[in-house]
């Protein structure tokens, strides 16, 4: 396992870390049991996995519940928990500020921790991004003050939002949608390591797309169902495309993710995994570094091909 710098307080962080929406029960994707949940939890710490992604409403709390039983009996000054605000644990969205330390609050609690290391924004509304018109930054200062978070920022998916908000806050952290397919986020990265703004990379695989486990004729349900037959052609073309590109032995989802890593900037990436097997494989890709003219091709073929096309999520 490699390791990066995430922020001044932190130990070095994995560069794969562990996105764990899929740990909490019911959590509308492929849920767990508890005992498979901190398998897979202490599986991951076992081969090197220190970074840790989670939020309130994943699993209405219990994802939170779970890590937090798992990593019990870790040196927590070895391990980086990420956790968020604005989504409540009850399912709905809270961006006030005055509802930011009680979110803290439970996090602490459910995670079985004295501190967090990063929280961050959920995907807010980018009204609530300027740092010079909203009150959130403040809280969020005096909760390091306190000692109870050690980093903040947010989940965003765009250049022009992450621009806002690293220009008018002292954030230190950014949860950036990027993937293959999705490289807007990417023209932000420059000004993010000059301000030493750590990135998280969601939804490296586009939400299993560059898995490669999807095609023209893939059929989905529960959140995936958002996507309009359209939507599905459209993608399974640009995968097609992506394999010809990368032309590799190595499977195109441990691709994908060393597309993410090869950008500097990046400290660590997420994907979410199901099993110690698929987690495995995902670390293999920190073996098989990128070529810089491969990385350039996709970054053409982005450019070229897929951003006129304005993929949505």
């Amino acid at each position: 396992m490699k390791y990066n710098t995430y922020t001044k307080k932190s130990t070095l962080v994995s560069e794969i870390g562990l996105g764990t929406w899929q740990l909490g029960k019911h959590s509308g994707w492929k849920s767990m049991s508890e005992k498979q949940a901190i398998d897979l939890v202490r599986s991951s710490v076992e081969l090197g996995v220190n970074f840790f992604d989670t939020a309130p409403n994943y699993g209405l709390g219990t994802s939170e519940i779970r890590l937090g039983k798992a990593l019990h009996s870790f040196d927590r000054s070895k391990i980086v928990i990420n956790t968020k605000f604005g989504h409540s644990v009850s399912g709905k969205t809270n961006y006030n500020s005055n509802y930011i330390r009680e979110s803290v609050e439970g996090s602490l609690k459910r995670l079985q921790t004295d501190y967090i290391d990063s929280v961050i924004m959920h995907s807010p509304p980018s009204e609530y991004l300027d740092g010079n018109k909203n009150p959130h930054y403040e809280v969020l200062e005096d909760l390091m003050e306190e000692g109870k978070i050690n980093a903040y920022g947010a989940s965003l998916d765009t250049y022009k939002d992450m621009k806002l908000f690293m220009d008018t806050t002292n954030a230190k952290v950014i949860e950036a949608f990027f993937n293959i397919l999705h490289q807007d986020t990417a023209s932000a990265f420059a000004l993010a390591q000059k301000k030493e703004v750590g990135i998280i990379a969601k939804i490296p695989l586009d939400s299993g797309w560059l898995s490669g486990k999807y095609n023209a004729a893939s059929t989905f349900s529960g959140i995936r169902s958002r996507w309009s037959k359209m939507d599905i052609t459209n993608r399974s073309d640009l995968i097609q495309k992506v394999k010809r590109i990368i032309d590799r032995e190595n499977p195109l989802a441990q691709s994908a993710l060393s597309f993410c890593l090869a950008h500097d900037a990046v400290s660590t990436v997420i994907p979410g995994n199901t099993s110690i097997d698929q987690l495995k494989s995902n670390l293999e890709s920190v073996d098989q570094p990128m070529p810089k003219e491969l990385v350039k091709k996709l970054e053409d073929f982005y450019q070229n091909e897929v951003k006129p096309l304005h993929l949505p999520w």
